[in-house]
């Protein structure tokens, strides 16, 4: 209000980016995108197919895509790929040596994928206040 009677007008609206969350179930993606949105941690299950936030910063919104990542699920994820500008890949760092095999070549998977290749990627190693969370290094 105080900008519209000085006759500076609206701010300038803040630009949008779309971005894809993938992982596999359990490694954190839903939890991750609850904290960044400032809501409650409690009663957090597994995304069964897909979920879409608007994470609010100061000079951006992110519109994260977050897709499930149970088996019978990531076979579908490269249908919301396109439209993404940026890929979040979350693993759980705590992991099987089996699940992370697994995370391991779903991200190469992506990372060669003819939508994401040329994208910028964030891969988080999450857990890492767990017992068995392996270093960054031996990720």
């Amino acid at each position: 209000c105080f900008r519209a009677l000085c006759c500076k007008g609206p701010p300038p609206p803040r630009p949008e980016y779309d971005l894809v969350c993938i992982g596999l179930t359990g490694s954190g993606k839903t939890s991750l995108l609850s904290q960044l949105c400032s809501e409650s941690l409690e009663n957090i299950v597994s995304t069964t197919g897909f979920s879409i936030k608007a994470v609010p910063f100061q000079n951006a919104i992110l519109n994260v895509k977050e897709l499930g990542g149970a088996d019978n699920i990531r076979k579908y994820w490269s249908r919301y790929y396109q439209g993404s500008q940026g890929v979040i890949f979350v693993l759980d760092s705590a992991s099987s040596e089996d699940d992370l095999e697994t995370a391991r070549n779903e991200l190469h998977s992506a990372l060669q994928h003819p939508q994401l290749c040329t994208l910028p990627f964030l891969i988080l190693a999450n857990h890492q206040d767990k017992p068995a969370a392996r270093s960054v290094q031996e990720v």
